[in-house]
């Protein structure tokens, strides 16, 4: 689904080191998402972690609000080939939700889940060690729900598929298992500089 937005393609040689091959520049920000976008209450909210099927800890919006707080700038990088540089995120890494319910990765493989039925797969290399945060705020305010609000994923260095919107959980898998669009053709781990759109790329 592609709504408002998804203008603005411009040139910047002074950039060319931070764009991926086949991408263009974009200064707004497109709003693109596989369905409609679901209402989702912060009174109602929670994020959990699982192992399997087995839940190991859950936040309310308020117990998430109060863990360690990061504030990032960030290049992002959408499959449908526009970038945004410099993009301001402001929410939990991952290496702090995990720290905060005492757990390991027990796993190497990761699915994000999300309020809206939307899954994808990400390798704990990719999550952890300061790469990715669970996003409550961009550019200083709380995040629009077309943009995933009240809380995404945020994986910057892979394509922006990965960066599941409305995120309400994450699952330790035993194996890399296809999320939403990795069935539908998508790659598997999706590293926008090696071009890794589909999945024989």
């Amino acid at each position: 689904m592609l709504t408002r937005g998804f203008s603005g393609r411009k040139s910047a040689q002074e950039f060319v080191d931070r764009i991926p091959p086949g991408q263009h520049l974009v200064e707004n920000f497109p709003v693109l998402s596989a369905g409609p976008a679901p209402r989702v209450d912060t009174a109602e909210w929670k994020f959990s972690l699982k192992i399997g099927p087995k839940p190991v800890k859950a936040w309310t919006w308020a117990e998430f609000n109060a863990l360690p707080q990061s504030k990032w700038v960030r290049d992002i990088h959408c499959v449908t080939t526009w970038s945004k540089l410099d993009t301001q995120w402001e929410g939990v890494t991952i290496d702090d939700i995990l720290a905060d319910a005492d757990l390991e990765a027990p796993t190497e493989f990761v699915l994000a889940h999300s309020y809206d039925g939307y899954s994808t797969n990400v390798p704990i290399a990719d999550l952890s060690v300061g790469k990715a945060m669970v996003a409550t705020k961009f550019g200083g305010k709380p995040l629009e729900r077309d943009h995933g609000g009240p809380a995404r994923l945020l994986v910057p260095h892979l394509y922006f598929w990965k960066s599941a919107k409305w995120v309400n959980g994450l699952q330790f898998t035993t194996r890399d298992e296809a999320g939403f669009w990795e069935l539908r053709g998508y790659h598997m781990r999706g590293d926008p500089w090696r071009e890794q759109r589909y999945t024989n790329d």
